[in-house]
């Protein structure tokens, strides 16, 4: 079956997270990757734990269904290398420190000479404009200029950082975008053109309500845990034997909640008639609900709550979730067989497309391992 992307040539440049795995979701769709590492060290992910094999578990997902070559950018030989493979190339994507390509002479005004057609992506922590465009940055800097750290967490304790790497992620997935539609463009007009993703804008664009609570109302947003800053029940209850999830968020849903809990009255009762007096009465709400709660199991109370058409689960460790019936149905924890590592289990592509699904094509790739492949292309027989 023939990929959407299979014609795309990708020259990466990036290295950990926000850039990987951006690439790594090109890849699956069918774009020829070409990573291009450092010699002996390479991409510092090789590095990062868990390893299987001495094989790192956090290079092998991200970097899954990509060549290697490696290139030291502080020689010419190999700029002029870089260069000959952006004449055939349709996107570059690097997330360096704003500068770093330039003083290379690989940046957009340089390669877009050579292909006016190409498509270039730069990551980077505070985006190539702006007061702190040459501010470093890792995942948790921007959660906390982003806002989120802000409201993550519990009142009257610290910001916390949310348990994945969403200031990463969320960068990956808006280059991944971006990428996209400069693709459609450029296949509708022949025009090639930079993309700018800041992971601090990243973090904030995923802030929704938060941000209008503040420029519609004045409303600062604080941490509340895991309530919802609106809606009411909607929240993580105690159930005879752990935690249990209920996500509540209009009236007629409250009223079936009644119903599932035989306490009908409820939804007559002042204090909760609207979601407005439920999230005003929250606490003695929640006090109801967890009385109740007592008399079930979470699993007995997932289903019960679940058949009357009320949203609630229970909360699945790690472990749980990568050995449930769901992810093994949608496909979201494959496996590959590395020529090192064996067999590994890596998470799934979400994107679940009916005539062009993800493929991965192989596993990651060792250090260099195209490197004479990408050579003999350019009729190069090897780097002095």
């Amino acid at each position: 079956m023939k990929q959407p992307l299979a014609k795309v040539k990708v020259l990466d440049f990036t290295r950990v997270l926000a850039g990987p795995y951006c690439t790594m979701m090109l890849a699956d769709m069918g774009a020829e990757v070409i990573k291009i590492e450092k010699p002996d060290t390479g991409d510092d992910t090789r590095g990062f734990g868990p390893f299987q094999n001495n094989e790192s578990g956090y290079f092998m997902y991200l970097n899954r269904g990509k060549k290697s070559i490696a290139l030291d950018l502080k020689q010419q030989e190999s700029i002029n290398i870089v260069k000959e493979l952006v004449k055939e190339a349709d996107v570059v994507i690097e997330n360096f420190r704003p500068g770093v390509m330039k003083k290379l002479g690989l940046d957009y005004d340089c390669l877009q000479k050579i292909n006016p057609r190409i498509i270039y992506a730069s990551i980077s922590g505070f985006g190539q404009y702006g007061p702190y465009s040459q501010r470093p940055a890792y995942d948790l800097v921007a959660q906390a200029m982003g806002g989120l750290a802000s409201i993550t967490g519990h009142p009257n304790q610290q910001p916390t950082r949310a348990g994945a790497s969403l200031g990463d992620m969320s960068a990956a997935l808006y280059a991944a975008y971006g990428i996209m539609v400069a693709l459609f463009h450029l296949e509708r007009t022949g025009e090639g053109q930079y993309i700018d993703v800041a992971m601090v804008d990243s973090i904030f664009a995923l802030l929704e309500s938060n941000v209008m609570r503040y420029t519609s109302e004045g409303t600062v947003p604080q941490r509340i845990g895991s309530k919802h800053p609106i809606s009411a029940p909607f929240d993580i209850y105690v159930a005879s034997d752990g935690y249990i999830v209920i996500a509540v968020a209009n009236d007629s849903l409250f009223l079936r909640l009644c119903a599932v809990m035989d306490r009908p009255e409820l939804g007559k009762d002042p204090r909760f008639i609207t979601d407005i007096q439920r999230n005003n009465n929250e606490a003695e709400l929640k006090k109801i609900i967890e009385f109740w709660l007592q008399e079930y199991t979470v699993q007995e109370a997932v289903e019960l709550i679940n058949h009357g058409g009320v949203p609630s689960s229970p909360i699945l460790n790690i472990d749980e979730i990568c050995e449930s019936e769901h992810t093994e149905t949608r496909e979201m924890l494959i496996e590959l067989e590395h020529p090192i590592a064996g067999k590994t289990r890596v998470p799934g592509n979400p994107v679940k497309l009916s005539k062009t699904p993800p493929l991965i094509k192989h596993p990651s790739p060792s250090l260099g391992e195209h490197t004479v492949e990408i050579l003999k292309t350019l009729n190069i027989e090897k780097i002095k």
